[in-house]
């Protein structure tokens, strides 16, 4: 696979953790500059944020979480050369779930839907784990 199919999903990923935090900045200067949060409030880091600024918050934040071991999986395959057709096909599945995931947290925040789609993005990441460590330890 070429570099540019495999480090596509990965750029879109992080796409998607800068818009999240550009949210949150507007959010969260929404707040302050309409007054309904105090810079006293907040100035230590309590959790004084409006609901939406804590939702979008809560979901970049969660960016740092699971994808870490998404771009760990990358940025190993790409050098030792196993970032293949599936590797790739299964990275751009594992994107859509984060979107699908960021899209329900920054709305309803239905915790059932959430939840289903963030436990698809684990599967799928974890197949991906599974898939590379076979084909390193097993030079398949």
């Amino acid at each position: 696979m070429s570099v540019q199919m495999v480090l596509l999903p990965v750029f879109v990923q992080v796409g998607l953790t800068f818009a999240l935090l550009i949210g949150m900045v507007l959010a969260r200067r929404k707040a302050l500059v309409s007054g309904e949060t105090k810079i006293r409030d907040i100035a230590l880091g309590e959790p004084n944020w409006p609901k939406g600024a804590t939702q979008i918050a809560n979901c970049y934040r969660n960016q740092y979480e699971l994808p870490v071991l998404f771009y760990a999986l990358i940025a190993l395959a790409m050098p030792l050369r196993h970032a293949d057709l599936f590797i790739v096909l299964m990275s751009w599945v594992f994107v859509v779930t984060r979107f699908a995931h960021a899209g329900i947290f920054v709305s309803s925040n239905d915790l059932g839907r959430r939840s289903t789609v963030w436990l698809a993005g684990v599967l799928v990441l974890l197949a991906m784990w599974i898939y590379f460590a076979l084909k390193m330890l097993l030079l398949v």
